[in-house]
C-alpha cells in the first residue's frame, strides 16, 4: 500500500499535468504526460521528496518550450 506521501506526490503530478495543458494548449496529452515523466523520471531517486513536484513541473516546462 503506496503510502500518504506518495498518494500526495501523484495528486501532484496529476494537477501538474493540468496546469501544463491550460498553458500549453498546442500540446496534445501524450506530449504533457511524456514531459511530466521525463522530469519524473530525472528526479525519482531524490532523498527529499518536497519540492519534487515543483521540479518536475519545471523541467517539463522546458521540455514542452522546446528547451531541453
Amino acid at each position: 500500500m503506496p503510502d500518504d506521501k506518495s498518494i500526495d506526490e501523484e495528486k501532484a503530478l496529476a494537477e501538474i499535468v493540468e496546469r501544463l495543458q491550460e498553458r500549453f494548449p498546442d500540446a496534445s496529452l501524450e506530449e504533457i504526460t511524456a514531459a511530466v515523466e521525463e522530469g519524473r523520471a530525472y528526479f525519482r531517486n531524490a532523498k527529499v521528496r518536497d519540492f519534487v513536484p515543483v521540479l518536475i513541473e519545471k523541467e517539463a516546462k522546458a521540455r514542452l518550450k522546446g528547451k531541453r
